[in-house]
């Protein structure tokens, strides 16, 4: 059976969840938290991609959240709002990753974590369920 765009939107959106999760469970246990930046970043990259596979069933094959967010919006004006949170989280898919001397503290990983939330959030309330398997 072919997935449908929801389905390939809800799938998106689990490994989103999944990336939020890794970022809060580094951050509660004091490690690991220069990755948990990385999962911040990957949260709101694949939430941004679950919304334009639902709605458009394709997206950018791109890790630039600013550039994820610019057809987001031409879809939803609500989108408009994440601009700051992916010019906060756009540094940590490549470039801190690959810094030697980043290494933060969970003072610095907690507003990327809020806007890693704030972005899964409004697309968790945008997408619609999927229907019952019947």
């Amino acid at each position: 059976m072919k997935k449908t765009n929801l389905d390939l939107a809800h799938g998106w959106l689990r490994k989103a969840a999944s990336d939020l999760r890794a970022a809060e469970l580094c951050l509660q246990m004091g490690e690991s938290l220069d990755v948990a930046c990385f999962h911040c970043q990957q949260t709101a990259e694949k939430a941004l991609k679950a919304w334009l596979a639902h709605r458009q069933g394709e997206f950018p094959h791109i890790h630039d959240l600013e550039r994820l967010v610019t057809p987001c919006s031409a879809l939803d004006a609500d989108f408009g709002k994440l601009t700051t949170a992916a010019e906060a989280l756009n540094p940590y898919a490549a470039v801190m990753r690959y810094e030697e001397s980043f290494w933060p503290d969970a003072d610095y990983l907690q507003p990327l974590l809020s806007h890693a939330r704030n972005v899964f959030d409004l697309v968790s309330q945008k997408l619609p369920p999927l229907p019952a398997q019947s």
